[in-house]
């Protein structure tokens, strides 16, 4: 039977629709069937499952072989559904429902339907009972279980007493009055999950007022914020207040999202704002990379299991394909175009392999698709000064920089998990050349040394678990974190202050075609104990070969680290989490209580022994000419490449800035350059800037040109976003 159109909707149901997330008239015939709740579970079951898809394929096989063996096993009694998941049991008990109710969704087989009605009557009773005590975290009470309950239920029609039962649980926890304010924990992926506990409430009984409030109650979420949690201009998204969070609340909020659309298409409460396609490749397909998210936006979640990244990747796919549905055609193309590629780049944990079933289908229909193709790895930069993460993407090779500021944390620890994550805003450098996708992900956390973060300098003063305060609020006095980028290179600097620690250092990192070069100045501490900067920590046993200021790791990549540096290696096998795994340490020892200390190195990624000894043999090639607290700076000859970071007005490398900036110049062959700036710190009226050539004109872009250099009007409204001009020199 052909679906109801949008106008039959409006007719039989009763209602009206007005604007983006449409008003109702609530009243309706008594008895009446209504055609608008018809719909919406049938449309629930479609987004769970995914499009028809091979029923002898792994996904479906596993899952039904779950739910057969949960059904089994089920065995009420006054303590457990199940005898190896005692009450209260908020995570599995109710995800093994759930999986019940997908299998009974995928082949709708009688005995699991009873299955589900009878586990979830007894785990209402006996814990989700309304009127029951609250205790422990608010989220499985509001959101983790009632989602997944209803969920279950919805999936399978569920009615009669345990809906009712249910019904009620779900009103007296999730009342319509937690979504009166945006604010505390009702905000942006939190926020979806309550509209969407709401929505699927309304659907066991039809109730209009619910799902009028579940919709109208997402306005805030697609706004785009200054402060506090949602997504921001540069593509950041931030959760509690100060945690990069793309790969875990992020990727709850798009797929929650994308739920909704699909749930929601051609009803009275139809989803038409668009903002929420523009975060798909501005804010998460960044900090993809072969279908595995980088950890840098994981926040707590990183520790959790092995190859969670691969998970975190799988879900961000998943939750874009199916938005890309509710999307314009030529949107959906691109997305399927570059999730194929993640697919068929990702070798370490085989998304198709992995997937559930609903990705599975949907991802199966592209892989087919000879008229799809596997989008390449996009090849640039991306700065999002707001959250203090960049990610740099060159031929054959990835790196993301993790930084803490005034705005954003150290690290999150919270629900005793990452506890030992303190140094990750240290200006921790993730890098991945050909062959090495999983190197963060297999036991990389558990195992790895925790005071030797790669890139990070750190006071190795002694720090207890969940050292600083909880839910990410391990933040550092210093507004100047970010940089300037123009999409190909990048200049990133970091004012940092270690965690409870005196330590203070000046951190810069430039980005270029084959190559990052690191500099650190200033680094100055009292704790009493040694400072060091980590060149690299490699989950490795590979061969380690070192020269006259270089190093190189076999199958990763090299490390030129002149003198009178003196670079330190570890080879050992640290165990944690139930494994060990082997790594090879290179770092620089600044003493104990170094006053004014700094270091410079270039990470070579992907490079072989021959190039790394090449490149060590021709140090011209980038030159340092500062490396202060003042102003650290490169230059690239043969790119004509000029970058800064200037922590104060000052002179490097022939540029002269009159306040602290970032900038990057790019002489082009005859008489004209790119210039690109950025004020990190947010504050600035104006700034000039003067090459070291004079400027004749501004070509493009908007700056004045004055006095022989560039006068630029206020950056302080640009959050930190670089700000591009063509010039014409003298």
């Amino acid at each position: 039977m052909p679906l109801p159109s949008r106008r039959s909707f409006l007719r039989l149901g009763g209602v009206g629709a007005a604007g983006t997330l449409g008003a109702l008239t609530p009243a309706r015939a008594a008895h009446t069937p209504d055609v608008t709740f018809t719909l919406l579970p049938r449309r629930w079951r479609e987004v769970v499952t995914g499009p028809p898809g091979d029923p002898g394929a792994r996904p479906y096989r596993e899952l039904a072989r779950a739910a057969a063996r949960y059904r089994d096993t089920m065995a009420p009694g006054p303590s457990w559904l199940w005898p190896d998941e005692r009450f209260p049991s908020f995570t599995a008990t109710p995800r093994r429902l759930r999986v019940m109710a997908l299998a009974y969704a995928l082949d709708e087989r009688p005995e699991l339907a009873r299955a589900v009605a009878e586990g979830m009557s007894h785990y209402v009773r006996h814990v989700y009972a309304a009127g029951a005590e609250p205790a422990g975290n608010w989220w499985h009470w509001q959101i983790g279980v009632p989602k997944a309950l209803l969920d279950a239920a919805v999936s399978t029609g569920l009615t009669g007493q345990a809906s009712a039962e249910l019904r009620d649980a779900v009103d007296h926890f999730v009342p319509l009055s937690r979504l009166a304010s945006y604010s505390g924990t009702s905000t942006a992926a939190n926020r979806v999950d309550l509209c969407l506990v709401t929505l699927l409430r309304a659907m066991l009984d039809d109730d209009h007022e619910r799902a009028r409030a579940a919709v109208a109650a997402l306005a805030p979420v697609f706004r785009t914020v200054s402060d506090g949690d949602g997504f921001y201009r540069d593509g950041s998204y931030i959760q509690h207040s100060y945690v990069p969070y793309q790969g875990a609340y992020g990727v709850t909020l798009l797929s929650g999202l994308a739920a909704l659309y699909a749930v929601l298409r051609g009803s009275p409460w139809e989803l038409t704002d668009t903002n929420v396609f523009g975060t798909v490749e501005r804010s998460f397909a960044p900090f993809v990379r072969d279908g595995a998210c980088m950890d840098l936006v994981r926040g707590r979640s990183v520790g959790r299991r092995a190859f969670g990244d691969h998970e975190s990747g799988r879900a961000i796919a998943a939750a874009v394909l199916s938005l890309g549905e509710s999307a314009p055609a030529e949107v959906r193309a691109r997305w399927q175009a570059m999730v194929k590629g993640w697919a068929v780049r990702g070798t370490y944990r085989p998304m198709l392999r992995h997937a559930d079933p609903a990705l599975h289908a949907r991802l199966t229909a592209i892989m087919d698709d000879d008229a799809v193709p596997a989008a390449p790895e996009p090849l640039g930069h991306r700065l999002l000064p707001m959250s203090a993460r960049a990610v740099h993407r060159a031929p054959g090779w990835c790196a993301a920089l993790s930084m803490a500021s005034h705005r954003i944390g150290h690290y999150e620890h919270g629900n005793g998990e990452n506890p030992r994550g303190w140094h990750t805003g240290s200006g921790m450098l993730y890098w991945w050349a050909e062959g090495s996708g999983d190197q963060y992900s297999d036991a990389f956390w558990p195992t790895v040394d925790p005071y030797r973060l790669p890139g990070t300098t750190v006071s190795t003063r002694r720090l207890p678990d969940g050292a600083g305060a909880g839910w990410g609020d391990t933040r550092t006095p210093w507004r100047w974190v970010g940089g300037a980028s123009d999409g190909t290179y990048a200049a990133v600097g970091q004012h940092l202050s270690g965690l409870e620690s005196t330590m203070e250092a000046f951190k810069s990192w430039f980005f270029l075609d084959d190559a990052v070069v690191c500099l650190g100045a200033g680094i100055t501490a009292g704790d009493g104990v040694a400072v060091e900067t980590i060149v690299d920590n490699r989950r490795t046993s590979a061969a380690l070969t070192t020269g006259e200021g270089w190093a190189h790791v076999e199958g990763h990549g090299g490390y030129l680290v002149p003198g009178p540096q003196v670079l330190r290696t570890l080879r050992d096998r640290r165990a944690g989490g139930g494994v060990s795994r082997d790594y090879t340490t290179l770092w620089l020892d600044h003493g104990v209580d170094p006053r004014d200390a700094g270091y410079a190195y270039t990470l070579l990624p992907g490079a072989t022994l021959r190039e790394t000894r090449l490149r060590a043999a021709d140090p011209g090639r980038v030159r340092v000419p500062a490396n202060t607290a003042r102003v650290q700076a490169v230059q690239v000859p043969a790119l004509g490449l000029t970058a800064a970071c200037f922590w104060n007005a000052g002179t490097a490398g022939g540029l002269t800035v009159s306040a602290p900036c970032a900038v990057l110049l790019r002489e082009r062959p005859g008489a004209s350059a790119i210039v690109t700036v950025a004020d990190p710190r947010r504050d600035l009226g104006e700034l000039s800037v003067t090459l070291p050539r004079p400027v004749a004109a501004v070509l493009e872009g908007d700056a004045v040109a004055a006095g022989g250099g560039l006068r630029f009007g206020r950056l302080a409204d640009l959050e930190g976003a670089s700000v591009t001009v063509r010039v014409r020199l003298a």
